[in-house]
């Protein structure tokens, strides 16, 4: 078994962060999945104390979070790539954008859970509120994206920004979070990247519990 462990959810898009990094940079892992997200108990989540995915585990040290899980694979492995992080973005643009994909898969999150897990109303002004700031990244990204991605470094293998967005993107559709028709551009670009065989090895599904 491999010794390095991406403790998540196949269904999550933090998670699949994680999975295509690691595909990406021949990382060898094993998934580990967390079956129930409306357990109170850390150990559910690998030790997590905030109880969020996903985790990495490996040589007996736990690591929290998407993007350190990403530049802990980068430290992993044994090629070398060109990457691109979010430090190395110059210029208002690029950082506003980056920051607006980690909050609209945020806002998903609550959306998800609060609306569809719980089934609380959606009308409720925690909800609403998040919604509507959802959508207005959405828009936001929509309206920048050529720009944005016109600002990345030419010379890449991979940049954490695209893979987040593709995350986000393809999360919309199979959780039906929000529309998606007047997101033109974005649906392209995840098109394009969804090419990558590091996105087709890791499509959106449910993790079945043993039996």
């Amino acid at each position: 078994m491999p010794d390095t462990q991406i403790i998540g959810r196949t269904s999550s898009h933090f998670t699949r962060v994680a999975l295509i990094f690691a595909h990406e940079l021949d990382v060898l892992f094993e998934l580990v999945p967390i079956y129930d997200l409306t357990a109170f108990d850390s150990t559910a989540y690998a030790g997590n104390p905030a109880l969020k995915l996903p985790s990495l585990r490996r040589d007996g040290s736990l690591l929290f979070g998407s993007e350190n899980i990403c530049r802990a694979l980068a430290e992993l492995s044994d090629e070398s790539h060109r990457l691109v992080w979010p430090e190395m973005l110059r210029d208002d643009l690029s950082r506003n954008a980056q920051e607006l994909v980690w909050h609209a898969m945020a806002a998903q999150v609550q959306l998800v859970f609060g609306t569809i897990v719980n089934e609380l109303p959606l009308d409720n002004l925690f909800f609403a509120k998040g919604r509507t700031g959802f959508q207005g990244a959405m828009r936001w990204l929509e309206d920048n994206i050529t720009a944005v991605l016109q600002a990345l470094p030419a010379a890449r293998d991979l940049s954490l920004f695209e893979v987040t967005l593709f995350c986000l993107m393809e999360h919309l559709v199979f959780r039906g979070s929000l529309p998606i028709e007047p997101y033109p551009l974005l649906m392209k670009f995840a098109r394009e990247f969804g090419s990558r065989p590091s996105a087709q090895r890791t499509a959106y599904r449910f993790d079945t519990p043993p039996a």
